[in-house]
């Protein structure tokens, strides 16, 4: 009898601990708010999603846009006993928020949901809010664009096959701040691969061909890609020394592109250091 009753007070307890956590309604475990965006009043985050990196499709008006970087995903819902925001009352707070934070609207789909853009510290920042449940839930998409950080690079003996058959080697890896030719210290992998290259093949010289993606002007990005690429000769023959006859920088800023300059990924893949024969 007394096992019975232990059994049933400890089935009380944990359906009492049960309740009161579902009551609670805390936050769902690690979960954060962005930092961009302020919760709503009265609001808990029942679902949290974060990846270094992945991809949102956002749907605007007219087409789809696919976005790749960091990734998170949040949901808030209301708490009990909390009056809940209508659809509209979300979408425009949302609105005005992107806006606030120095960005553009893309596209609002009615009550359904909005679309934004920001830049802000050297990200573009893509936000999709949307209300459910006739406002009592809110779901952001939210993408931190950015290229995927190649942890394979290519290297010297794959450069080499390039340029044996086609003449010219694309080199990904030498990085730039915007709009500045100074080599970045995450630089030097790639560069010691363009050294090993040229020391193991004596015969071989080179152009070093900078290119840039078509943002602001033809002229500017011409000299932006020819100081680039002297900054690159530079680093062979200071810190590699490798003769500087063997080298000749030259820019050609987005005369040869190798993909569309319409999309961010895109220009990524057309800033780029390439080696040619000479």
């Amino acid at each position: 009898m007394k096992r019975c009753i232990l059994v049933a007070a400890s089935v009380a307890m944990l359906l009492l601990l049960c309740a009161v956590a579902v009551w609670a309604q805390e936050d769902s475990k690690g979960s954060k708010d962005y930092p961009l965006f302020s919760r709503w009043p009265g609001y808990y985050m029942d679902s949290y999603k974060h990846n270094k990196f992945d991809a949102y499709t956002y749907e605007l008006k007219d087409k789809k846009e696919a976005v790749e970087g960091e990734y998170y995903y949040l949901s808030y819902c209301k708490k009990r006993g909390v009056e809940g925001a209508s659809e509209l009352e979300v979408i425009r707070n949302y609105e005005n928020a992107i806006r606030k934070a120095g960005g553009a609207l893309l596209y609002t789909s009615g009550k359904s949901y909005t679309i934004g853009k920001i830049i802000k510290e050297g990200k573009e920042i893509w936000v999709r809010a949307q209300p459910w449940n006739g406002g009592d839930c809110i779901a952001l998409n939210i993408i931190e664009r950015q290229v995927m950080e190649q942890t394979i690079q290519a290297n010297a003996a794959s450069w080499l096959t390039d340029i044996t058959t086609t003449g010219h080697a694309a080199v990904y890896g030498i990085y730039f701040d915007t709009d500045k030719a100074e080599i970045k210290p995450e630089s030097e992998p790639a560069l010691t691969e363009m050294a090993k290259l040229l020391k193991n093949n004596a015969a071989l010289n080179v152009f070093i061909v900078g290119h840039t993606d078509n943002t602001g002007t033809f002229e500017h990005n011409m000299k932006l890609s020819q100081d680039r690429a002297a900054s690159v000769v530079s680093a062979l023959v200071a810190k590699d020394g490798i003769a500087g006859a063997r080298l000749k920088p030259t820019g050609v800023a987005s005369l040869a592109p190798v993909a569309s300059n319409k999309t961010e990924d895109g220009k990524a893949k057309n800033r780029r250091v390439e080696l040619v024969e000479r």
